[in-house]
């Protein structure tokens, strides 16, 4: 995991959060809803499972493409869908870190732009065949095979990969769990 990169020793939560786009929402605005959202549900469920009280960290990642955003697909013919509509294109990934604590919420936004090639109908099958594009967002993985489709990258390869480990360590640093 990108976290353990840092050296803080952290756990898991899964807090479960409503992830439904609000009418009119832009991508910057949802992204960092979601984001602070499952900060501050860490944070509840820590409560609620009587764990002893922690920092938590979170973040979401969303692909943006003509201002819309293209979310995980559902099934494979939605992940074909998503990369043929990425082919030849650059779209944004945005990835919002949240850190809180009690009292304490603070965010950090990674802004990348992502340039794919042009893919064939078979390459997209190829691709969708590999079993990479089902829990991503856009329909693929930067850490995985589709990284031979990107003819440029502007931004964090780490942001898009889903936790942008500088702004990361920025709010580990502003909240004393790394040295400045």
């Amino acid at each position: 995991m990108l976290a353990e990169t840092l050296g803080v020793a952290f756990d898991t939560l899964t807090p479960d959060i409503n992830e439904c786009r609000i009418d009119g929402e832009s991508p910057r605005d949802y992204v960092a809803r979601i984001s602070e959202q499952k900060a501050w549900a860490g944070l509840t469920q820590i409560k609620r499972l009587q764990l002893p009280s922690k920092p938590v960290l979170a973040a979401d990642t969303i692909v943006v493409l003509d201002n819309q955003i293209i979310g995980k697909p559902a099934t494979k013919q939605d992940a074909r869908n998503m990369l043929a509509m990425l082919s030849g294109r650059t779209h944004a990934v945005l990835t919002q870190v949240t850190f809180a604590s009690e009292g304490s919420i603070r965010s950090i936004l990674s802004c990348n732009e992502v340039t794919f090639c042009v893919l064939s109908i078979q390459e997209i099958e190829r691709y969708v065949a590999r079993g990479e594009s089902l829990d991503k967002a856009g329909g693929y993985g930067l850490q995985g095979f589709a990284a031979s489709y990107v003819s440029h990258l502007s931004g964090s390869y780490t942001g898009v990969v889903g936790l942008p480990l500088f702004e990361t360590a920025c709010l580990f640093r502003e909240f004393g769990l790394l040295p400045i």
